[in-house]
């Protein structure tokens, strides 16, 4: 036990002297940020957990979801009358990159639904809703039961 606790702990080690080192890559690109994403979970490692701490002064990843948490809050209340509180996860995607402005790092499906999850603490305005192939992204506190869901496959 304690030589695969040591085991752990270098591992960790090496993997923040990792992020350091391609801290702009992470930051850059989505494809990137997602390896890194499940280098981390494999070993148990959020850095979205806090905006505060190490992993959010070494990469900014946590100030860079949170942000995102706030461009998703306001492109879905903006669409709110036009989509009822239910939007595609491709359509979020392209109003964000909108919003973003062209010279803004890229946000990938995958940051949009990591940040999304986190809005999770803010209660139940938001969530996701695997419809299909893809996603919907509600943003109105209400609980869907499965003839909603059938509908909303069958709309699909």
């Amino acid at each position: 036990l304690s030589q695969m606790s040591k085991q752990l702990e270098t591992f960790r080690t090496h993997l923040q002297a990792f992020a350091s080192k391609h801290k702009q890559e992470i930051r850059r690109s989505p494809a990137f940020r997602l390896q890194f994403q499940h280098m981390c979970a494999a070993i148990g490692v959020d850095p979205l957990a806090s905006g505060k701490g190490f992993w959010a002064e070494v990469l900014g990843v946590g100030d860079f979801y949170y942000e995102l948490g706030v461009q998703i809050i306001e492109v879905c209340l903006a669409l709110r009358h036009c989509n009822g509180g239910l939007i595609t996860l491709e359509e979020l995607q392209q109003q964000v990159l909108r919003g973003r402005g062209k010279f803004a790092q890229d946000v990938s499906a995958d940051d949009l639904l990591r940040a999304i999850k986190k809005l999770k603490v803010l209660g139940s305005g938001f969530g996701i809703i695997p419809v299909g192939g893809t996603f919907l992204v509600q943003s109105v506190p209400a609980e869907l039961n499965m003839d909603h869901t059938v509908v909303l496959q069958l709309a699909e």
